[in-house]
Order: C-alpha cells, then structure tokens, then sequence
C-alpha cells in the first residue's frame, strides 16, 4: 500500500529495541473489517493501525488475528507520525474509548485507562535472569507478561510479552497496554525495560487514568 508507514515505537535510549507497526493514514482505502483483518495478518507485525478520521483522530487497530479496543503501542506510534506530519494530535479515539495525547522531546505520550487493556496475565519472576530465561513463549494458554524488578527503589523493571494466541506473534517486543496494566497493579510509574531493547515509561495520573510514553523511529528496509 503507498499509504503504509512502518515504524518502530518504545525505542530505547540508543534508538534501538522497539516493537514494529504498521501504519494505514488513509483507512478509507481498506474500509472492510475482513480486508483489514487480511492485510494485517500478511503484514505480521504485533499490530497495525487504520486511521478512520483524521480530524477526530477515530483509529482501528487488528493483530494478525485480533481486533483490538486499545493498545499503547499503536496509539504511540501514530500519535508520534501524525506530528512528524505537521498535524499533531491531542486525542485520539480507539474504540475503547478517548486517548489523550502529549508530546515531550523525544518522547510520545498516550493517556488510557487499565480497564481499557484486554485480558492478560502479569506475573512476578524474582530475577531478571529468571526472567530473560524464559522460553518463547513459555508453556500455558492466555496472554503472559512476564517480570521482575531491577531496580525496584527507581522502578525500573525487567519484562518481556507473550500474547500466546495462537498467531505468528510469540513474543511481543514492547506493549503499551501491558505496561499500562503492571502500572495500575504497582500503584507507580515505571520504567520498563522490555524484549532485546526496548523502554517504555509509565505515570499514573489523579483522575486514574496512566500515560505510557516512548520514543519512535521510522523502520529501515
């Protein structure tokens, strides 16, 4: 498609690391929940998003086998070339409701709420190295985000992503919606070191809804 942009969001400090998206600016030209479902599956990143109103900022975002109401790292993502753009949004709007949008620097930030993230399960490990151990993706059904302190005093964590739902995905290099569950589970902001190398912060806010924020890069052939 000549309207597809490739980028990757949750970037680490080095600009390395960052889970792949594909983007669709004009999501008229594949308006069909199948032919979305279709394209996204042949694409294979962990997610692409469809913009459906530019002004509104209306978004439709599909794993190769799923629809999705929210995920952080999309929202980032487009957030973030929406502005390289010269249109930076301050709202977008997936189906699980209004997503707030902020920028500072470098960084992309997106606001949701933890009840907006798809069912999965965080679990604990007690080190790094139990952690980066791990199979991909370990044995059992369900979406597992597994991690471990390392750093607790500065909260910084250690985490990896296995959707395990039977797509091409095994591993998900850097997730929005799962950091935005771990912050809501801690009760504090987060630094999350996630997949080969990968960062995504985390704030939570007053009115209960929690910001994720990364930096993106535009993908290399």
């Amino acid at each position: 498609m000549n309207d597809l942009d490739v980028l990757r969001v949750f970037c680490g400090p080095d600009g390395g690391g960052g889970n792949a998206l594909g983007v669709v600016r004009d999501g008229a030209a594949l308006p069909g929940a199948d032919a979305r479902a279709a394209l996204a599956a042949e694409l294979g990143f962990s997610e692409t998003v469809f913009l459906d109103d530019a002004v509104r900022g209306t978004v439709d975002i599909h794993t190769p086998g799923v629809r999705l109401p929210f995920a952080g790292h999309p929202l980032v993502g487009l957030a973030w070339l929406l502005r390289s753009l010269g249109r930076p949004p301050r709202t977008l709007r997936p189906p699980a409701g209004e997503v707030a949008v902020g920028f500072e620097g470098d960084m992309t930030w997106v606001r949701g709420r933890a009840e907006w993230v798809p069912a999965r399960t965080t679990r604990r490990y007690a080190s790094v190295a139990e952690v980066d151990a791990l199979p991909a993706p370990p044995p059992g059904e369900g979406w597992l985000y597994a991690w471990a302190w390392q750093d607790e005093a500065a909260g910084v964590v250690r985490a990896r992503g296995f959707p395990r739902r039977g797509d091409s995905i095994t591993e998900d290099e850097a997730t929005g919606a799962a950091a935005m569950l771990l912050t809501h589970e801690l009760g504090r902001p987060l630094d999350i070191r996630q997949g080969t190398g990968s960062q995504i912060l985390t704030r939570t806010h007053p009115d209960g809804t929690i910001a994720v924020g990364g930096r993106v890069r535009r993908a290399t052939s």
